[in-house]
This record gives structure tokens, sequence and C-alpha cells, in this order.
């Protein structure tokens, strides 16, 4: 009688399946995100000379601090503004209605102008 003993090809496997449900939950990537805290005064909003603020209109107008700006060349003047720049700080401030997307899109292209941490400006609902 010449058969194959598959008993320890099975212990092999499940050992290896244990393996692979132990490492899967630990190797998990995240995303830091700095959660802003209630503050006393809900009317602060950044200002000063060094400070940049694109704001996003309703209907899709891009604006870096009141100037506005074409969305197409908003990864070229943002890479101009902070090419020379040693902090790279931006500030992003949305009206409650534009999609949540078209603000991801303007973080994109943010990052890949070379702008470092990104602070997003918010108002309180009431």
């Amino acid at each position: 009688m010449a058969d194959i003993n598959i008993t320890p090809y099975i212990d092999i496997l499940l050992v290896l399946l244990i393996i692979f449900m132990v490492i899967t939950p630990v190797s998990q990537m995240d995303l830091e995100v700095k959660v802003p805290q209630k503050a006393d005064d809900v009317n602060i909003k950044p200002t000063g000379p060094n400070v940049i603020v694109v704001s996003l209109g309703e209907a899709g107008q891009v604006a870096i601090n009141n100037e506005q700006v074409n969305l197409v060349n908003l990864g070229q003047e943002l890479q101009k503004i902070y090419s020379a720049r040693s902090n790279k700080n931006m500030f992003i401030s949305a009206s409650a209605k534009v999609i949540y997307g078209d603000v991801v899109k303007i973080i994109d292209i943010a990052k890949g102008a070379g702008v470092g941490e990104i602070g997003l400006i918010t108002e309180e609902i009431r």
C-alpha cells in the first residue's frame, strides 16, 4: 500500500492559517489625524502675512488669500508660494455646501505642490 500521508501537510497548512490570521489585524495601515479640540472662542481665524488660506466656494471657485485662482493652475501657484518658504503650513476654508471630494482634491493638489501640514477651518453648526 503506497499512499501519501497528508496529515503533516494539513498540520502545516493549519499553522500557516493561524499565523496569517494573527498577523493580518496587526499590519493595517492608518492615517494620522489630529482632531481639533473645542475652542472657547469659535471665531478664531488664522491671520497674518505668513498664513496661506485656500478658500473653496460653492460654485467651485478657488482662491488663495482672497485672490481668485483657476483650479488647473492651483498646483503651480502653491508651488511658487511654498518653494521659498520654510513654513509649509496651509489652511483650507470651504463652504458647508461644498462636496467633500472637492476638498480632498484641493488637499491632494496641495500635497503634490510641497505643502506640509494642512489645517481645516471649520464652523460650528448651530
